[in-house]
């Protein structure tokens, strides 16, 4: 019984853990990055869809 106890618990607590991450996780990379194409567009700054791709692989290689 103790077992069985554990084991529902573990997956009681992964359950949760999954919802709770599907709640708090951010946009889609794809909905990111329209957004800042978008945001630089209203500011003048002409990009492309490959530019805002080589953009956000570079600082993503910088947070490292």
């Amino acid at each position: 019984m103790r077992a069985l106890t554990l084991i529902s618990a573990f997956v009681g607590g992964a359950i949760v853990g999954c919802g709770a991450a599907m709640l708090f996780t951010p946009e889609k990379g794809a909905d990111v990055r329209a957004r800042l194409c978008s945001i630089l567009k209203k500011k003048g700054i002409k990009i492309s869809d490959d530019e805002v791709d080589a953009l956000v692989a570079e600082l993503a290689a910088s947070e490292e």
